[in-house]
């Protein structure tokens, strides 16, 4: 047989390095040819996977309790068992936990009664039903109790996906979101689905985006927010109205935005609800612009928009404690959701919207005002961590303005919080914030702030100790903080976690991790996560690095920024540099043992340096988890296009933020043709592990599969892991497992010191 000049010869199994194989290996057919490292002190992929994993914490009206939602995975059982978690704020008395056999959610209806929110029943009959459940905080008891009756039914809403619940207890009125078809009639839900579900073909058809968005193909329904009156009788029992209103009906608007929105797109005060939504005169799959509304909380008039029309994306959107100021975090650009979001009060009754961090070069995300509504506090990206600031607030300027003339006690935040990841704040009386965070070594947890309103550094106390006991023994790492000159001359920072038993002086005694964030536009915080975690990668017996590289957030918006139309450029100058740095001042790592693994953004990084030898990594093994192959066909294929932006003129300018313009338009080209990974397939060499999940609309499966084709057909080394039904990101708890082990065992096969 003759084998044209150049033609690589695996095509036909004939490589030395890899034989080509039919089979499909999966965990219960495969060898047990590597083991994760476990034990008693050791944080092991399974005690990540089983770890607590708790929500927020939210306090009631009066601020002595606050409950939380826990989930908690048996490996052993095979399920995830949810609870409620209630805790004292002003006592030692005992929590509880309130075992929620079918999930659901929960929400304050006064200071000593949850709702719960479960959906029950099969089939056409299933439905959310509301339950209450009275607790009962007795100074002579030694725990928080729930009185023998609980739960008690309230009543039944007509879907099972009703969600996102805010109650106004002063307005006797619960706002929530639900699903629905084009008619927005939520009692009609059931109905249209079943001739939706029995319409003779399995066709989508769209004439505009989204068509599918995250891991959803897009359907005949969309999200939308309904009240309803929800009251304690006289006799003492809660009753659900029957009579819900559609607040978005016939607006064109829906709200929560979809994939990720939640409680967090709307608020309600005792008269009204304020909310974001995208803008519906524009197609929303190349658009970021939302726009911020204020309704009757019953749906009477018309919703009045409190946005410019010029801004870009908006987020968070509040009301103080008397109901006439909202506020929320604004971006300037349509088209790019990485902008700095700036914080922007509105005045209800004098109808004048003004910015108060313009000057400032941090990202607000979560606010909430104090009691006394003197204080406007919010959360922000600073330095690889999320912290906690607060701003007075401001006199309302004359007329509304995105740059108000402010004295300095407006314009420079103070930091409250200097460690972790806070994920949420609660404001009580008396100068006090419950807030939740997380860290390196920790899930979240649930604090409180006490003596605010006295100006010096305020005091914290820990309510919750979620994994405690899971941690125990466990000596995690709080990582190590570093910084070097990178591209341009710019301070880059990155983190060294070390594993249990690193003693300095031993010489090349670890093998090296390099992890690379995604986004780009996100870093590696001090902050948990259950899917990359860092300590769960040094805690198998490397010394793992994680570089902020320029397009980072958390560092300022010029940082950030300059990873535009620069993908392959800047950031990979300073990850040589990085990795350079912790070579030269950390001895006991072995260069010759040295791995990397990414995903998306990350995982386009290490295509990246699989073709590109010259950069010297010498990476013995790379990890690639839903990464960029093809750059150009992501720019036709991934959900949220983001290509168009809308600017000061009313002029229209076509352009794709991140490489200059639409793929097939002159200023791409030049771009794709110097930084997509698939013009340097032939340099590829390293042995490489790619997964993917087929319900990954963001970068779809193809980039992976097309990426391990090309290994293969060059005689590389390589293993593709498809998960049919994980997006992103994979999230179920089986499957977490299994990504680990197939990553550490890929890692170690490569990485570990010859006999």
């Amino acid at each position: 047989m003759r084998v044209p000049p150049g033609f690589p010869v695996s095509v036909f199994g004939l490589a030395a390095q890899v034989p080509l194989q039919q089979t499909v290996n999966t965990t219960s057919m495969a060898q047990p040819d590597f083991a994760l490292a476990e034990g008693p002190n050791i944080f092991s992929p399974k005690d990540l996977v089983e770890l607590p994993r708790p929500g927020a914490g939210t306090p009631n009206a009066v601020g002595d309790l606050v409950f939380v939602p826990v989930g908690e995975y048996s490996l052993k059982d095979k399920k995830n068992s949810k609870s409620i978690h209630v805790a004292a704020v002003e006592s030692t008395i005992l929590p509880i936990d309130i075992p929620l056999a079918n999930g659901g959610e929960a929400f304050w209806l006064d200071s000593r009664t949850l709702a719960h929110a479960v959906a029950e029943g099969s089939g056409k009959d299933k439905v959310i039903n509301l339950y209450a459940i009275s607790l009962k905080v007795d100074i002579d008891s030694p725990a928080i109790t729930t009185f023998p009756n609980s739960p008690v039914l309230i009543g039944k809403f007509p879907t099972d996906t009703a969600t996102n619940f805010r109650y106004s207890a002063k307005a006797e009125t619960l706002v929530f979101s639900d699903l629905v078809h084009a008619d927005g009639d939520i009692k009609k839900v059931k109905e249209n689905d079943e001739a939706w579900e029995n319409r003779g073909d399995s066709a989508y058809v769209y004439d505009e985006t989204f068509v599918r968005h995250w891991d959803t193909w897009v359907g005949p329904k969309r999200s939308s927010l309904f009240s309803v009156k929800l009251s304690k009788q006289p006799a003492g029992k809660w009753a659900l109205g029957d009579d819900y209103v559609n607040l978005l009906k016939d607006t064109g608007h829906h709200a929560p935005v979809e994939p990720f929105g939640g409680t967090d797109d709307f608020a309600v005060s005792d008269s009204h609800v304020v909310y974001t939504t995208k803008d519906p005169k524009l197609p929303k799959g190349w658009h970021t612009k939302q726009d911020v509304f204020i309704i009757d909380i019953n749906g009477q008039g018309s919703p009045k928009e409190l946005t410019s029309g010029e801004q870009g994306a908006t987020h968070s959107p509040v009301f103080n404690t008397a109901g006439d100021k909202v506020a929320w975090a604004e971006l300037d650009e349509d088209g790019y959701e990485s902008d700095r979001a700036k914080l922007v009060l509105y005045d209800l009754k004098k109808d004048v919207r003004f910015t108060i961090t313009q000057h400032w070069d941090r990202s607000v995300s979560i606010i909430a005002f104090a009691h006394d509504d003197k204080t406007v506090f919010f959360t922000a990206g600073d330095i690889a961590r999320i912290k906690i600031f607060s701003l007075p607030v401001p006199d309302t300027p004359a007329s509304s303005t995105t740059d108000p003339d402010l004295p300095p006690t407006f314009r420079n935040p103070r930091e409250i919080t200097s460690s972790g990841a806070v994920s949420d704040i609660q404001p009580l009386s008396n100068g006090r914030l419950v807030f939740t965070r997380s860290s390196l070594t920790s899930p979240n947890d649930v604090f409180v702030l006490r003596d605010l309103d006295e100006g010096g550094t305020p005091r914290v106390d820990q309510l919750t100790r979620f994994a405690a006991a899971g941690l125990k023994g466990k000596s995690l790492a709080p990582g190590e903080d570093f910084w070097f000159e990178g591209a341009e001359g710019k301070k880059i920072h990155g983190w060294v976690i070390k594993p249990p038993g690193f003693k300095e002086g031993e010489k090349k005694k670890w093998p090296i991790l390099l992890i690379i964030h995604g986004g780009p536009e996100g870093a590696w915080e001090d902050q948990w996560s259950t899917r990359w975690n860092p300590n769960a990668f040094a805690q198998q017996g490397y010394v793992v690095v994680a570089i902020n590289p320029t397009g980072s957030t958390t560092f300022g918006q010029e940082l950030t920024r300059a990873i535009k139309e620069d993908w392959g450029g800047k950031p990979f100058v300073d990850l040589q540099k990085g990795f350079k740095y912790v070579l030269d001042n950390f001895p006991e790592v072995d260069p010759d043992r040295a791995v990397a693994a990414g995903a998306s953004y990350g995982g386009y990084a290490i295509n990246w340096i699989q073709g590109h030898p010259e950069y010297g990594f010498n990476f013995k093994a790379l990890v690639c988890h839903d990464g960029v192959f093809g750059a150009e066909s992501m720019g036709y294929a991934t959900d949220e296009l983001f290509f168009v932006r809308r600017i000061p003129m009313g002029v229209m300018e076509t352009f794709n933020w991140e490489w200059g313009s639409r793929p097939w338009e002159p200023r791409a080209r030049e771009v794709l043709k110097k930084f997509d990974p698939i013009n340097y397939v032939q340099n590829w060499w390293t042995p490489m592990l790619i997964i993917h999940g087929s319900k990954d609309y963001r970068i779809p499966e193809t980039d992976g599969i097309s990426a391990f084709h090309a290994l293969q057909q060059r005689g590389v080394p390589s293993r593709l892991v498809i998960f049919p039904d994980e997006n992103h990101w994979v999230v179920n708890h089986q499957n977490s497992l299994k990504w680990h082990h197939e990553v550490f065992r890929w890692l170690n096969k490569y990485s570990k010191k010859s006999d």
